[in-house]
């Protein structure tokens, strides 16, 4: 589709309740995507919107439906809903909400949340009498579904937000449950950063000859963020990022961990060494994850360690730094998890400590992203300059390093046994199982002398002994 930029939301035709409400929330402008995806809604096309994270999604899709509920007003019918988005995690959804009210504070739509982490029965109560906006998370709406909570056959428009993270998080099968259980005529709405050829053949058997929206290449990270890898083995993670955030040009940093107990063990760390920090993981209640990120939003705590259901749950502004302490094994991960920073026109920085093992993960995300990322190791030294798509060695291995990638196994391969590599050589013709193995094993089963003794080999299951590696 041609790319048309607007100067004003007038423009767009919405509603004057609509415009009044951007203009109070001193939004003037549309941003591309909202330029491009607004009218097309407006028409009443389905669509399918690719942007970046950052770029305005939300209010694209959020501005058309609300102008569609003051155009053709109707009360909803009991235990039932006329807009139904789905996005992947809690707080996303949570903010996304928030969104329909900023922009229809003077349309005022019924509205309601249907995330875990709260009580079911909270929310089936909140639906009885019909709503005009359902936003949920596939798991839970399935559980209402399920509960005769709510009935989906009355939905006028549906939106699936974050389309690729859906995929990511195995929620391919609730998404189709519950699309199964939509009318035929609707609206279909998807929009994600990413579109994999999975999301692709979604979007074939369920979407109407969609007009495709797409304002910046496929896994591209915003302009203004300055990234950065520094080079450290494992031990040294720690450290070396207490050294990034207490720079001082760190004001407020979102840090990322691959796991849930990782992100406890990081805040753990910070704190010991001075720095506020909380986490947010799917470990947290929902009251715990909602008070950590008002807290990182007021200001109140300098770091917030998420694991990947926060990458594109948190719009938060003023976020200097996003920290990579874990580099994701999905390459499109990074992008979200940078996308954090440097939102609204903002700079940002994007900092990724690498060790041993994510080398072959570093690869992968230069891959996706076209760009060799600049790097040094822990001591300062430049990574060699090359090009994303070539083999490399990107710096010398220090002792007790790995690469990212285990070596091929050879036949030949040494076997330790007793301390020493040995290789399989075969047995003469009649040689028994239990003969010494090597120099210095005694007949009897003891190993070297002045070790404890060991007990006869009659006593031991038959059979060659297994190889073993020296206790470290």
């Amino acid at each position: 589709m041609k790319d048309t930029y607007l100067n004003s939301f007038a423009e767009l035709g919405l509603a004057e309740p609509i415009l009044q409400a951007l203009k109070e929330a001193n939004h003037l402008t549309p941003t591309p995507i909202q330029s491009q995806a607004v009218p097309q809604v407006l028409a009443g096309r389905d669509l399918i919107g690719i942007a970046q994270t950052g770029t305005g999604k939300t209010a694209a899709f959020a501005l058309p439906i609300l102008n569609h509920l003051v155009t053709e007003r109707r009360r909803p019918d009991r235990r039932s809903a006329r807009v139904l988005v789905l996005s992947p995690t809690r707080e996303l959804s949570g903010q996304i909400l928030e969104s329909f009210r900023l922009y229809g504070k003077h349309v005022r739509p019924s509205t309601a949340l249907a995330i875990g982490g709260v009580p079911l029965g909270r929310q089936a109560r909140a639906l009885m009498n019909g709503i005009d906006i359902l936003v949920a998370t596939p798991g839970r709406l399935v559980d209402l579904v399920e509960n005769d909570a709510v009935r989906l056959d009355q939905i006028e428009v549906f939106v699936l937000d974050e389309a690729d993270q859906m995929l990511d998080m195995g929620f391919i099968h609730a998404i189709r449950s519950i699309v199964a259980r939509l009318p035929k005529q609707r609206r279909n709405l998807f929009f994600s950063a990413t579109m994999p050829k999975e999301i692709e053949k979604l979007a074939d058997q369920l979407l109407t000859n969609p007009v495709r929206v797409a304002v910046t290449p496929v896994a591209k990270t915003a302009d203004k963020i300055a990234q950065k890898v520094f080079f450290t083995d494992r031990a040294g993670k720690p450290d070396l990022l207490i050294e990034v955030l207490s720079d001082a040009s760190c004001e407020r940093a979102l840090v990322f961990s691959r796991t849930k107990h990782g992100a406890d063990r990081v805040v753990k760390g910070l704190v010991t060494a001075g720095i506020n920090a909380e986490a947010i993981h799917g470990n947290k209640s929902q009251p715990q994850r909602e008070r950590a990120l008002a807290a990182f939003r007021e200001g109140k705590v300098k770091v917030l360690v998420a694991t990947d259901i926060a990458a594109r749950g948190i719009d938060v502004p003023g976020v200097s730094h996003v920290v990579n302490y874990d580099l994701p094994n999905i390459p499109e991960s990074y992008v979200h998890r940078i996308g954090r920073t440097a939102r609204a026109g903002a700079d940002g920085i994007a900092i990724s400590l690498c060790d041993g093992e994510e080398r072959a993960f570093l690869r992968d995300i230069e891959r996706l992203i076209k760009i060799t990322i600049p790097s040094t190791d822990r001591r300062g030294e430049p990574r060699r300059a090359t090009g994303f798509n070539s083999p490399r060695e990107d710096s010398p291995r220090r002792d007790g390093e790995r690469s990212g990638r285990p070596p091929a196994r050879s036949p030949r391969r040494p076997e330790y046994r007793g301390g020493e590599a040995r290789t399989e050589r075969p047995r003469p013709e009649g040689a028994r199982h239990d003969a010494p193995r090597h120099e210095g094993a005694r007949a009897d089963g003891a190993r070297h002398e002045g070790r404890r003794e060991a007990p006869a080999r009659g006593d031991r299951r038959e059979g060659p002994q297994k190889s073993f590696r020296p206790a470290r």
